[in-house]
């Protein structure tokens, strides 16, 4: 089974004017699209089984896209859509918000960006959701890396701060989005050390020379088998990024260099994910 566990979708009204124009500049394409219809959302997913819907939720950066919205989505189609909520640990009521969308609109994660919120994850207020996250057993898509946004701050990014929320949740899962670039070695320590941390390779293989030797040092380190697949749709699609995975290694044909065997790729695009996060 194919499973994208990390897709987004949003109106004109869900994304601030400044997070796209940061998008574009940081991409070097004018034309970066951030909102998609869900139409256009549906028609990229048949390249998947299943995929994870994420909800988000950071004022500090102007991208709010309601858990309703993904709830009402994910609906519609609960043979392949999945559904992860959002709340903003800034906000007094974030526990609140988040037992209602796991209890009353049945969403099945947690998507989180301390990055995007402007605030710790090591903070009292974070803690508290991370904490509930584990109490609902649900898993938590984390954000722990850098990102274009011109008005956040890098100190809170680095995936090596979500060390003592794992240590004091140890039964929450843990998925750290774009293997938490360019905090790729943290990253791997962190998901080899603990047993439920893992992270996805969404958006990442269009940086090759990195991307390559991401996937090297996981298999050296022995946590490939924690590595997820995902797009983060619609910067890329499901099927450019098994694209992607499957030319990893043409970036050293006719080298020396190691190489990633096609059937761990393949192990990676057809993982269980569903039943790794416990939402089989």
């Amino acid at each position: 089974m194919i499973v994208d566990c990390h897709t987004h979708v949003g109106e004109p009204a869900h994304i601030s004017p400044r997070f796209v124009a940061d998008a574009r500049a940081a991409s070097g394409n004018p034309q970066q699209q951030l909102v998609v219809s869900l139409d256009d959302h549906w028609r990229a997913m048949q390249d998947a089984d299943r995929a994870v819907v994420l909800g988000f939720r950071a004022h500090h950066v102007g991208y709010v896209v309601p858990n309703e919205y993904v709830a009402e989505y994910v609906a519609r189609h609960p043979e392949k859509l999945i559904g992860f909520c959002s709340v903003d640990p800034n906000d007094d009521d974030a526990v609140a918000q988040l037992d209602h969308a796991v209890l009353k609109l049945g969403l099945r994660g947690l998507k989180l960006g301390p990055i995007y919120q402007n605030i710790h994850p090591g903070d009292e207020k974070s803690r508290r959701v991370f904490k509930r996250a584990e109490q609902l057993q649900i898993p938590v898509l984390i954000h722990q890396g850098t990102t274009f946004c011109s008005n956040v701050s890098l100190e809170v990014a680095n995936p090596i701060q979500l060390q003592p929320i794992a240590l004091e949740c140890p039964e929450l899962r843990m998925v750290i989005a774009h293997m938490g670039h360019p905090w790729i070695a943290e990253t791997l320590v962190l998901i080899r050390k603990h047993r439920h941390l893992y992270t996805d390779i969404s958006a990442l293989y269009y940086r090759p020379w990195q991307f390559y030797n991401a996937l090297v040092a996981a298999m050296e380190y022995g946590v490939l088998h924690k590595l997820l697949f995902g797009s983060d749709y619609p910067v890329t699609t499901p099927a450019s990024s098994m694209e992607g995975l499957r030319k990893i290694n043409d970036v050293t044909r006719g080298t020396g260099l190691p190489q990633i065997p096609p059937e761990r790729v393949e192990e990676l695009i057809h993982r269980d994910t569903l039943s790794l996060l416990g939402i089989g």
